[in-house]
């Protein structure tokens, strides 16, 4: 009978053109919003091809075009350009004003339903009813679940955002610039003044909110210092930066303020660093050229607020049944009046009973209720430190089927281990490790996280007895043309004493000051066939997603005290050392019960697919199909849904790209 109905209803509807009156429009979906959002692709190859041009323009262009200098802005010139262009903040959600909020919460289909029929109510039992039979009990009890789910949803959701903002508000972020205001004579002491040392280019330094940054300001970088905007490194000792928040590296990308490699790619630039990375080790000046939504950190965030709030599943859901329950109500109500007054002859009477009908067919608890429960399980959540900003995310994120996960810090612990070490056919050997112990200890640099990764094999230093057996004689710093770094070390064994020279480095670099290798106690020449053994060994290492060191030693007599490049020559290679940014403990249980539950997770990160793939397999994680960043470049959004309903894991992606597939996938 409903389902004749609901077909007369909607047939009738259609000849009237009636339909647009009864279907589930944006007004009725809660915080719905039109937007103008542009293409994600022409919006980041803007931001690619900008970073681009930016990176190749000789400093003094550089400088011209922002009319900055080494020595940074002046006081008054850095004021100018933030009213130019505006605080260095990213587009992100404003927080609704109450009265809006308070909107939003009583705004859907259900409410406004409830708040129909309590005005209905309100007319036949109070405005035309006799003085005597007047009730205001139907009317207060509609009312009263409309307000209670109202105020209930308002409550919780404002005490949510409170606390949001609240932790927002405990996290101060500054940064060191540089200021080339003229210091006046009585102003020469910097220290005494300013509080802080006076810079080589004559500029002092001030420590400055990051929403004040301007382009052409200059930035003092060191270990710890968040990138605070798009900026291009003018110089860099020891720079790395960790750009996993943007292109899912395990690890850190060493920073020069030199270009040395042609790319098209503005992520892979070597002297550009871009707003969401942080510095890991080393320090360096850099000059801001992008701030706030310019920024390619920005473009991004901006791509995500600018769109409509789509409706939820759970929303979706409770929509589907209001409109069922009104477009039923509306099809019943009007039969049953016109069949109660025909029959009976008494119209005013049919009217309320055909109201009456329509308030018995609606569920007025069931607001109150769900509201109710979701604010149960928001309250629940709070006690596991989680903050609920939404109601419905707690159902919609209980309905999700697919997920979409990084790898680098989500599967990964986001830290440096050290794997394996291993001789020069890949048998692990304890030596190796100590060598390259010796090599990290005794260095004076900047300690790399690879160096910091061998230093944690605490027990290798009680093994060697560092402070009787050895004595640091002399070190070789790392440069980027040999790309290896040595320690000359004195050691001293059965009371005889002799120089050890230690170097660790690239492979292919360290293969060309190798002359033989050794395997147990033997040494041997260092022909080319045992080099195409090595390198074959090493790809192996490759392919299980590791990165590779090569050791090699030199033994000499305790004759010389200083040592130079030319001494890391005829080399011993006695093996390798390889490193892995290691799955969390938790990543495998946590995929297993999502699949228990028939969630398909895919793993979207910007890592290499090796080093993807070797992550995966440690966590016991199928790989049906793996698609790589180029791919998903040329293909057209047709391939591209084929793509991301077979595979599973999709490798060296740009944050574009990562956007591009989880389209596709909400699409299906």
């Amino acid at each position: 009978m409903f389902t004749f109905l609901k077909s007369f209803f909607s047939s009738a509807a259609g000849r009237r053109r009636a339909g647009r009156h009864f279907r589930r429009t944006p007004i009725l979906e809660q915080g719905a919003q039109t937007a103008v959002v542009s293409t994600p692709s022409d919006a980041s190859r803007g931001a690619n091809r900008r970073m681009l041009e930016q990176s190749r323009m000789g400093l003094d262009a550089l400088f011209s075009l922002l009319a900055s200098g080494r020595g940074g802005l002046t006081q008054d010139q850095a004021l100018a350009a933030r009213e130019r262009h505006g605080a260095n903040e990213v587009d992100h959600e404003k927080p609704l004003a109450w009265y809006t909020h308070l909107w939003l919460s009583y705004r859907n289909p259900f409410n406004l339903l409830l708040t129909a029929l309590a005005g209905l109510s309100w007319l036949t039992d109070v405005r035309m009813a006799q003085a005597d039979d007047k009730s205001w009990t139907a009317v207060g009890i509609i009312g009263s679940m409309v307000v209670i789910s109202t105020v209930l949803r308002f409550a919780q959701e404002l005490r949510s955002n409170r606390a949001a903002e609240a932790l927002k508000a405990m996290v101060q972020n500054t940064a060191t610039v540089l200021r080339a205001d003229v210091l006046t004579p009585e102003a020469a002491n910097g220290r005494r003044v300013f509080g802080a040392p006076l810079h080589d280019s004559g500029s002092y330094q001030m420590e400055v909110p990051l929403a004040e940054l301007v382009p052409g300001d200059v930035v003092l970088l060191s270990a710890g210092d968040m990138i605070p905007a798009d900026c291009r490194i003018l110089n860099a000792k020891d720079l790395f930066i960790a750009q996993a928040a943007l292109t899912g590296e395990s690890l850190p990308v060493e920073k020069h303020a030199v270009q040395r490699e042609h790319t098209d790619n503005s992520l892979e630039l070597e002297n550009m660093a871009f707003m969401g990375t942080n510095v890991v080790s080393g320090s360096g000046s850099a000059m801001v050229i992008a701030t706030g939504s310019q920024t390619y950190f920005g473009q991004l965030a901006g791509r995500v607020t600018q769109e409509s709030r789509a409706p939820t599943q759970f929303q979706q859901g409770i929509n589907r049944v209001s409109w069922v329950l009104i477009r039923f109500m509306l099809v019943m109500a009007p039969i049953v009046f016109v069949i109660n007054g025909v029959t009976k002859g008494d119209w005013l009477e049919a009217l309320l009973f055909a109201l009456a009908i329509a308030v018995g067919l609606t569920p007025e608890m069931l607001p109150m209720i769900v509201t109710a429960t979701l604010a149960k399980g928001a309250l629940r959540m709070s006690r596991r430190k989680v903050v609920v900003k939404r109601l419905d995310a707690i159902q919609n994120l209980g309905a999700m089927n697919v997920l979409c996960t990084d790898k680098t810090g989500t599967l990964t612990q986001d830290r440096i281990v050290l794997e394996r070490h291993t001789d020069v056919y890949g048998s692990s050997s304890d030596d190796v490790l100590a060598y390259a112990y010796l090599n990290s200890y005794y260095q004076t640099g900047l300690k790399n996280l690879l160096d910091v990764a061998v230093l944690q094999h605490a027990e290798v230093k009680r093994s060697l007895n560092l402070a009787a057996k050895y004595r640091k004689v002399d070190e070789i710093p790392f440069d980027f043309s040999r790309r290896r770094m040595s320690v000359v070390v004195n050691e001293t064994e059965n009371g005889r004493d002799h120089h050890e020279l230690i170097c660790k480095g690239a492979l292919e670099e360290m293969l060309t000051a190798c002359t033989r290798l050794r395997v147990g106690d033997s040494v041997f020449p260092l022909t080319d066939a045992r080099r195409e053994d090595i390198r074959r060994v090493t790809a192996e290492l490759n392919r299980d997603g590791l990165r590779v060191i090569a050791v090699g030693v030199k033994e000499m007599p305790p004759t010389q005290l200083a040592y130079g490049v030319a001494d890391e020559s005829d080399l011993v290679l006695v093996g390798y050392i390889a490193f892995l940014d290691p799955p969390k403990e938790s990543t495998g249980p946590a995929l297993a019960a999502l699949k228990a539950s028939g969630i398909e997770v895919k793993v979207l990160t910007g890592d290499v697919e090796l080093v993807t793939q070797k992550v995966c397999r440690e966590v016991d994680f199928e790989v049906r199909g793996v698609y790589l960043g180029a791919q998903i470049e040329a293909m057209d959004d047709a391939q591209l849904a084929v793509a991301v309903r077979e595979a599973n894991v999709f490798a060296r992606l740009t944050p574009a790209h990562k956007e591009r597939i989880v389209r596709s996938l909400r699409a299906q």
